[in-house]
């Protein structure tokens, strides 16, 4: 199953003309690209699917999903930190 995982933006950068991040995922960081939500800044939760951000989330949200997302045994899976 292909899950979108909310993280933490932490830096933003251009790569290759793309805007990236680099998210933080209770710890484990992964780059992810950011062209779906130009809007997003440091310090703000997105939802990353497949290393892309496609919305961006309060920090409840965040919180909620990534406590479902280890409820269900999932997280370690869909960040590959296993």
């Amino acid at each position: 199953m292909c899950l979108g995982v909310p993280g933490k933006i932490i830096e933003i950068f251009s790569k290759d003309n793309l805007r990236m991040g680099r998210i933080d995922f209770g710890g484990v960081i992964r780059e992810a690209c950011l062209e779906y939500v130009p809007e997003a800044e440091v310090d703000e939760y997105v939802l990353i699917h497949v290393g892309f951000a496609i919305s961006r989330l309060s920090q409840e949200e965040a919180q909620e999903t990534l406590r479902l997302l280890r409820e269900i045994g999932e997280f370690d899976a869909e960040i590959g930190a296993e």
